[in-house]
């Protein structure tokens, strides 16, 4: 599945992804030093950070993309357009298989999703098309994924 049937604007774009740096200057990885930020676009232009939070008990950790998403629906958001991800690595990063399943939950299967290199603003500079941004989707990220529609679906008595 292409992200290609949804589009963000080029300003909303460029927005998002300096969120996502934003947000990642927040992170607290004392234990694994992997920052990670996310931004997450709303349907009315609103941006929401998030970045990842860990903990020494591991289990409770809450990832970057986890964490936008948790502010946003606990504020009454749950309609959304885009969704940024950056870390401090030279390449686009996909979200873990716990993110892509809160993904699933709230977006739309082509809702597009930025995987942002680290190096973003060096490759726009050394004229890389669009800064090495990976754009996908939670369709083409979690193929046939379960969502809450299937929880709608008559059972075998």
């Amino acid at each position: 599945m292409s992200a290609s049937t949804f589009s963000i604007e080029l300003t909303d774009r460029e927005r998002l992804i300096k969120a996502a740096f934003e947000a990642k200057e927040f992170a607290y990885s004392r234990y694994s030093n992997f920052r990670v930020g996310a931004a997450l676009l709303t349907t009315t232009g609103e941006i929401v950070k998030g970045a990842n939070i860990e903990n020494a008990s591991y289990g409770g950790t809450i990832c970057a993309e986890r964490t936008a998403f948790v502010k946003a629906v606990s504020e009454g958001k749950r309609s959304f357009t885009g969704l940024a991800v950056v870390t401090d690595v030279e390449s686009a990063i996909s979200p873990c298989g716990m993110c892509r399943q809160v993904i699933r939950e709230f977006c739309a299967q082509a809702m597009p999703i930025l995987l942002v290199p680290a190096d973003y603003e060096k490759q726009l500079a050394d004229g890389v098309a669009d800064g090495g941004v990976k754009e996908t989707c939670i369709g083409a990220l979690l193929p046939d994924g379960f969502g809450p529609e299937d929880l709608d679906r008559p059972r075998v008595q």
